[in-house]
């Protein structure tokens, strides 16, 4: 299938390693030029090796550094096409173990740039037609507990997924969001270290996962992401579309 993604330009926080970096690294093979937004900067390194694409080594604190993402992008390419929101991490910020001030610390380094972002590119993306994709996560809609912060940044963002693709439609501007369950990644091996016995809790949660008992891959997100920056997807928008091996929705005793 052609999806006619040669040269399109696609902003993507995150974007040197785990979901970000299998993304990068898709649209480099479908012709399309991935702009990572990551710190990152060996893992960028190693993607920038496969084939037309840019790195912008910076973390998305303020409004500003999402500014100057965007005209970085534009300086050197003059357009952008899509945006991938995806930069974020589970910092287990709780009701019980946390702090008001580490909460609102927490929900905005996992969603304030997701707005940023999208309100510096839209501009651009009116003209291109573009889409937005946001990458959540399925705590937002089970719960995971110990983690107040970024389940309600990512519950957050499933609610301005629907929210933008109300308000874009005029400018044929997809918005869809892309909700993983288990995919392990680097932070996710990280939290699984923090374990006594890692593989025995690794295990556990696999065989919980019905279809395969395995572990949903950085790349098949990916491959959602990116039929949903493409032609083929034009009419699909305000959607979640949950990317899991059935982990939310089907009986985990199966």
């Amino acid at each position: 299938m052609n999806l006619n993604l040669t040269n399109k330009v696609i902003l993507i926080s995150g974007g040197a390693k785990g979901i970000g970096g299998a993304i990068s690294r898709g649209l480099i093979e479908e012709g399309a030029i991935p702009v990572m937004i990551d710190p990152s900067e060996k893992e960028g390194a190693a993607i920038l090796t496969l084939g037309e694409s840019f790195q912008i080594p910076i973390r998305l604190f303020e409004a500003i550094d999402s500014e100057k993402a965007v005209k970085l992008t534009l300086e050197k390419y003059g357009r952008i096409d899509g945006l991938v929101n995806n930069a974020g991490a589970n910092d287990s910020v709780g009701l019980e173990n946390g702090s008001p001030e580490a909460f609102e610390k927490s929900v905005a380094k996992n969603l304030n740039h997701y707005y940023h972002l999208a309100h510096y590119a839209l501009p651009h993306l009116k003209l291109s037609k573009g889409s937005i994709i946001n990458i959540s996560s399925k705590t937002a809609v089970t719960g995971q507990g110990g983690t107040s912060g970024y389940t309600a940044a990512k519950g957050a963002q499933l609610s301005l997924t629907r929210e933008w693709a109300v308000e874009l439609l005029p400018y044929q501007i997809t918005v869809n969001a892309i909700i993983p369950a288990e995919v392990y990644t680097p932070l996710y091996e990280n939290w699984i270290k923090t374990f006594p016995n890692p593989e025995q809790r690794l295990a556990e949660i696999t065989a919980k996962i019905p279809l395969g008992k395995r572990m949903t891959t950085p790349e098949e997100i990916a491959a959602m992401a990116i039929f949903l920056l493409s032609d083929k997807a034009a009419h699909i928008t305000g959607q979640h579309l949950f990317v899991d091996g059935g982990y939310t929705h089907l009986d985990r005793a199966l």
